[in-house]
């Protein structure tokens, strides 16, 4: 039986699963053209989703023989208009021969059936534009949002930023 002929199988990553969604994040930033702006470790996944108070999750398809063929690594957000949690995907992938079985499917499907059983409301993701999954997302019934865009503070410009916050004697975690 070939892989595409396999229905794969959706579970929480484990801490034995670290090693292989670390290679498979390192794939996905190859496809994505930015195989150098990837710097995930075992170490720092592991703390991520595992440490003391975990702020990331992660769900992992395997084929038959428990091999990770795909995964998808979210955590929550918060909508202050609908006063709910919601779920903001992070970075979904499946291995290359794991593709047309569905397992990209059921890793939203799983991740819609969290939003449903806690009460979020919404489930988002960001996709580099000229990535060929925009006609499958459409498919489900995603939305393309054209009307919100992104922005990012990093490097130089957060450590300015940040110089410029009044001194605190304690700052919250979040």
């Amino acid at each position: 039986m070939t892989l595409r002929s396999q229905a794969p199988t959706i579970r929480p990553v484990r801490p034995e699963d670290v090693p292989a969604v670390v290679a498979m994040v390192h794939e996905l930033a190859a496809y994505e053209r930015a195989p150098d702006e990837c710097h995930l470790t075992e170490a720092q996944l592991t703390a991520a989703l595992f440490g003391p108070a975990p702020a990331l999750y992660g769900h992992l398809a395997v084929d038959a023989d428990d091999e990770a063929v795909g995964f998808a690594l979210w955590f929550l957000n918060f909508s202050t208009w609908a006063g709910v949690h919601g779920i903001y995907l992070e970075d979904l992938y499946v291995r290359p021969a794991a593709r047309g079985t569905g397992a990209g499917r059921m890793l939203l499907a799983t991740l819609a059936a969290i939003c449903v059983e806690r009460g979020y409301r919404r489930l988002e993701w960001w996709m580099i534009d000229w990535n060929p999954a925009a006609g499958f997302y459409a498919a489900i019934g995603a939305e393309k949002l054209d009307e919100w865009v992104p922005y990012r503070l990093s490097g130089a410009a957060l450590d300015d930023l940040a110089r410029q916050a009044e001194p605190a004697p304690t700052r919250s975690a979040g």
